[in-house]
Formats: C-alpha cells, structure tokens, sequence
C-alpha cells in the first residue's frame, strides 16, 4: 500500500491511542463504557421495535446476524491477540444480550 499523508495520519492516531490505552484503568474504563452502551443500545432497540410492532421477526434476524457476526470476528483472532477495540466490541455485545434478557424478564413479569 503506497504510504500517503492519510495513512500515515491514521497509523499516528493508531499508534497514540494505543499508548493511551495501555494505561490498565483507560482500558478497563473504556470496557465498562462499552458494557454499559451495549445495555443503552439493547434496550432502546428493544423498546422501538417492539413499539411499531410491524417488523419484530425481521429485527431479531438481524440482531442475532450481529452478534454472531460479532462472536465470529472477535473468537476467530486473525488479528491482534490483544486489541483493544475487538474487546470493547465484544464486551459490547455482551451487554446487549444482557439487556435483551433484562427486557424478556421484564415482559414475563
């Protein structure tokens, strides 16, 4: 790949956001920021969708596609062992499925 001003730009920030999250408590707090997003995201598609109430099957479908599309990127680690970035995307994964089964006992009770 031909090395141009906006690769070198992207490298750059790569590169400092690593050495910023290598502090352990960034990482850790990025995590929980990522955990907490998946369970906002988890209950405000939950409650759109089942508010319409016109394409809940066609919204499942593509919520279980996500996260095992998800599972599929992060447990198949042809990247880097350990990036950052694919393990906030898994913790955030992790916290939508939590609120999905936060949201179902709530509609069994």
């Amino acid at each position: 790949m031909q090395n141009t001003r906006l690769n070198d730009l992207f490298d750059a920030i790569a590169r400092r956001s690593g050495q910023w999250l290598s502090n352990p408590w960034r990482r850790w707090s990025l995590l929980i920021i990522s955990f907490l997003l998946g369970i906002f995201l988890g209950t405000a598609i939950s409650t759109t969708a089942g508010q319409q109430a016109r394409l809940d099957i066609v919204i499942a479908a593509i919520l279980v596609l996500m996260t095992e599309f998800t599972s599929q990127i992060y447990y198949r680690r042809r990247f880097a062992v350990g990036s950052i970035w694919l393990e906030s995307l898994n913790i955030l994964k992790i916290g939508f499925i939590y609120s999905l089964f936060i949201e179902a006992f709530k509609l069994g009770s």
